[in-house]
């Protein structure tokens, strides 16, 4: 019989009991499935998004004082330093900080304009990195930490035209310039924080379209899976699980990666 934690008493390295981990955007699609398994793991979680989202999540999840559910809108890049602040006097500095944050503008390619190119970017890039460096520099100070950025595999390549049938648009651009600077943040902040115990890596997921665009788009998830090598999308807690392996003590000595979680999509 092989050894396990039960057997020798070890404590498993994916355990996160005693962690506080902040999940920003937490209460979306990919959010919810990642911070109910953080919980399962035994972390105490910030779970952030806009309006009452989180609230109303933590209403429906059962898991209890766990969850801590707090409004945050990083658009206002100026408050974000006083928002962290606000946090963490309450909450103490978190052990790790997971950015699920989402904006795209829904506009075709000739139809977008700058002023939403740059909304887009401004939330995906530049919310993005000072609520970062806020954060960092606080964990550092408080002995290290990790951060996970959630970037995708349209950071990586273009999509497919031929998977989008009339109406519907191939993936925006601004989302996928906004996921490949995602990437080279993580990149950057795993270099510069990587000599004070801090680690950064980056998700790529891909395809997971929500429940709501599979009920409704069955012939266009049937494409989506055919372009990967499992012939299938992914499940939200594939994610999730990708998410918590990289805040666990497991991946001790990953820093800087891009982990993609996309069924092969970007193997072919």
């Amino acid at each position: 019989m092989p050894e396990n934690s039960q057997s020798t008493g070890e404590v498993s390295p994916f355990n996160l009991h005693g962690k506080t981990i902040w999940v920003i955007g937490g209460a979306g699609y990919l959010g919810r499935a990642t911070v109910r398994l953080l919980c399962h793991q035994g972390a105490r979680v910030i779970c952030a998004d806009l309006a009452d989202k989180a609230f109303v999540f933590q209403q429906q999840s059962g898991l209890g004082k766990q969850l801590i559910p707090v409004t945050i809108d990083l658009a206002d890049t100026e408050n974000i330093a006083r928002v962290v602040g606000e946090l963490e006097a309450v909450y103490g500095v978190p052990d790790g900080l997971v950015n699920m944050t989402f904006s795209a503008s829904g506009e075709s390619f000739d139809n977008l304009d700058s002023a939403a190119f740059d909304r887009v970017n401004q939330l995906g890039i530049t919310a993005a990195f000072v609520l970062c460096r806020e954060v960092a520099n606080r964990m550092v100070d408080n002995g290290g930490g990790s951060l996970v950025l959630i970037a995708s595999m349209y950071g990586l390549v273009a999509p497919d035209p031929d998977l989008y049938k009339e109406p519907m648009l191939p993936n925006p651009v601004e989302y996928g310039v906004n996921k490949a600077a995602t990437i080279h943040l993580c990149k950057y902040l795993a270099m510069q924080y990587g000599r004070n115990k801090l680690r950064c890596n980056a998700i790529s997921p891909g395809p997971f379209p929500s429940p709501a665009v599979q009920a409704e788009n069955p012939e266009f998830i049937e494409r989506l899976g055919k372009k990967t090598m499992l012939g299938r999308v992914g499940q939200a807690q594939e994610v999730a699980g990708a998410v918590a392996f990289l805040l666990s003590p497991a991946s001790g000595y990953i820093t800087g990666q891009n982990l993609v979680v996309d069924g092969g999509w970007t193997s072919w």
